[in-house]
């Protein structure tokens, strides 16, 4: 049968349409001769020839009549409910030429048989399309892989007819939690209560489970992901309802579980008035435009109509990537706003001052810096300068411009922090702490939250591309634990809490409960449809092991540094006063700072740090790969050839003695 089918499918569609029309005229004469029969109570309705005189009328008319309307662009294969419509008014205007055909051999025929005949050609053209189609799709199931859907609500019933039209998956049963539903059928599949997952799984082997409720609050969705991930089978869901209506995404899409439904942190609705305060009919600069949450904050800027929106980083494919993201929205929407891409790095003043020069500037967020932790490590000197110079020339720059709101990215990691990044950005929050304090032209705030999801640098996808080579998932210790949100979250909640700021308060975000990174791991895992290689379970997919934890890499990340925290207006955003340097102490220490970086110094960078009120604590030793070369080069106690000081003063004493000729030379 299922060669024969596939012989059939493949057959030219003008053969296909020509024995569908014989078939037909088949049916119609077959329907009308039932019907006299049946009505006459005689096996020769009309022994005088005038039935099929009548038959011989029809059949033609009829089969031209169902060409007109449209019966045989129907393709088969795809026909359901929809096309019910089509087959009833054929069928009634079939019946409706009968009466002229019986008229035409002299011989009227009865209503009742009429309505017989209409019963009989109805039963008999539907039944014949949908068995060729049922015969069709029964042909294809053995090549398709079966999967299990939960969730049989509209979504539920949109996947199962997309399913069956693609070639990949055959639908078997459904699950759902309504017991409402529990037996019933929908789309001629039987509804199950999820307890018997495990079983419809290992009956019909099942190669994955379809999760079809994208209206379900994320806190369900995370119930759920947590149930399912016990059972080891590959899970996928369909796109949010919210982007199917918006028309970003179909019913059909696949996707892997997104993180952020393992969370199960509901979105809160951004509060409009607060989106607009300091974007709306205004010139807006973000620094670091091409990174993870710059990007984000320009889109979600552009959709608040300022007048100009300045992109500012030093990454050329970067700044590149988003300019034309953002210039393809803006003619899509045809807004007009200004769009300036603007090749510059934070460190470089007079660049700054140019562009604030240029460009009348009257919202900042600043998002330029380096935080991956062990790089920042491993370049003590850029990293620290990058961030508290490229900050502190901005704020000037920024003041000097006299730019009405100045919003910096922090990170949880300035929180008594034990790495050099973490360090680097408490003192950035101080800078604009004292700069907050010493005028008042310029409203400084901070925003401080924790990790993004699918950030540049973050483990999500890292531990998928383990996944997918096999393994094994590296996680720096059992304990780690981190706070994570969405990235579009955490960018409108920048712009919410920069709106509500008044001068000089650290605003920290609402992160929900941290996540245990060995647990993150292990649900990937599992939803992915493999099973943790351990003790437990020798035999297992995937093993996850430890690499032990990074420099400047602590356990648990924390959000506040003191107890005078208070709420706001939302619910997502808390702010904090939090002691700091006046401006003339800070601009001394920043002064030995930037000396200390002009020569390289890492232990008196180390020692600086130290002394400031960051609650700095290394946990390690310097970890600098120039630091470390140069303690590996430095001579034993009786070498003095490489002795730089005393090289310097043997220079010193000599370069007198030289005549000017000898100095040109």
């Amino acid at each position: 049968m299922a060669s024969l089918m596939k012989s059939l499918s493949m057959t030219p569609r003008w053969i296909k349409r020509r024995v569908l029309v014989v078939l037909d005229g088949v049916i119609v004469a077959s329907s009308l001769q039932l019907a006299a029969m049946i009505h006459l109570e005689s096996p020769q309705p009309l022994s005088d020839g005038s039935l099929w005189m009548a038959i011989g009328l029809l059949v033609p008319m009829s089969l031209l009549l169902f060409h007109w309307l449209g019966l045989y662009r129907l393709v088969i294969r795809y026909m359901s409910h929809v096309t019910v419509p089509t087959v009833v008014m054929v069928v009634m205007s079939s019946a409706l030429l009968v009466i002229p055909a019986s008229h035409l051999v002299g011989h009227s025929i009865g209503l009742s048989i009429i309505v017989t005949y209409s019963l009989f050609l109805l039963l008999g053209i539907g039944s014949l399309r949908f068995v060729l189609r049922e015969l069709y799709r029964r042909s294809q199931r053995r090549q398709r892989k079966p999967v299990v859907i939960y969730g049989a609500g509209a979504a539920g019933c949109e996947l199962v007819a997309a399913l069956r039209h693609g070639g990949e998956y055959e639908p078997v049963a459904f699950v759902d939690d309504w017991r409402g539903l529990e037996g019933a059928m929908v789309e001629g599949l039987r509804v199950h209560q999820p307890v018997a997952l495990a079983a419809l799984v290992q009956e019909y082997q099942a190669a994955m489970v379809l999760l079809a409720i994208p209206s379900a609050p994320r806190w369900r969705r995370r119930e759920i992901l947590h149930w399912l991930s016990g059972l080891s089978v590959p899970l996928k869901t369909i796109p949010g309802s919210a982007d199917v209506i918006a028309g970003r995404a179909k019913i059909s899409e696949l996707h892997d579980v997104a993180l952020e439904d393992l969370l199960g942190r509901e979105a809160v609705p951004a509060f409009p008035e607060l989106m607009q305060s300091n974007i709306q009919d205004k010139a807006v600069m973000v620094t670091g435009a091409g990174g993870s949450i710059g990007s984000e904050l320009c889109r979600q800027i552009l959709a608040q109509n300022p007048v100009r929106l300045l992109l500012v980083d030093n990454c050329e494919y970067a700044l590149y990537a988003i300019e034309q993201e953002l210039k393809q929205h803006i003619e899509t929407t045809q807004s007009s706003c200004e769009l300036k891409p603007l090749l510059i790095s934070v460190q470089h003043a007079g660049s700054l001052k140019a562009v604030f020069d240029s460009f009348e500037v009257h919202t900042v967020y600043h998002a330029a810096a380096y935080k991956h932790v062990p790089m920042v490590e491993f370049n003590l000197v850029q990293g620290v300068s990058n961030n508290v110079l490229g900050t502190l020339h901005l704020a000037k720059a920024a003041m000097a411009a006299r730019v009405e709101t100045f919003v910096v990215i922090s990170t949880d990691k300035a929180v008594r922090p034990t790495n050099a990044m973490g360090a680097s950005k408490r003192l950035t929050e101080l800078i604009c702490q004292a700069f907050a304090h010493a005028q008042t032209n310029t409203r400084f705030c901070m925003v401080r939250f924790g990790n993004v999801l699918g950030s540049s640098g973050s483990v999500v996808p890292v531990f998928r591309k383990q996944i997918e080579q096999g393994g094994p998932i590296k996680v720096t210790h059992p304990d780690i634990t981190r706070y994570f949100m969405t990235i579009p979250e955490a960018a409108q909640l920048v712009i919410q809490a920069g709106a509500m700021g008044e001068g000089g308060e650290v605003f920290v975000l609402d992160m929900g409960e941290p996540v245990r990174i060995y647990d993150l791991a292990m649900n990937m895992v599992r939803l992915s449809g493999l099973e943790v290689k351990d003790a437990q379970h020798p035999e297992g997919d995937i093993e996850i092991i430890y690499t032990g934890l990074r420099p400047g890499e602590k356990l648990y990340e924390e959000l506040l540094i003191g107890d005078d925290v208070r709420r706001t207006r939302h619910d997502r955003i808390m702010t904090s006063k939090e002691r700091f340097w006046e401006w003339p102490r800070l601009e001394a220490f920043l002064k030995e700072l930037e000396q200390a970086f002009t020569e390289t110094d890492h232990l008196r960078i180390r020692q600086l740090l130290q002394s400031a009120p960051l609650d700095y604590h290394p946990l390690d030793e310097i970890a600098d790969l120039v630091w470390e070369a140069r303690q590996t080069m430095l001579p034993g106690p009786q070498d003095q050839s490489l002795d730089t000081p005393h090289f310097l003063r043997s220079i010193n004493r000599i370069e007198p003695a030289l005549s000017p000729v000898s100095k040109e030379s």
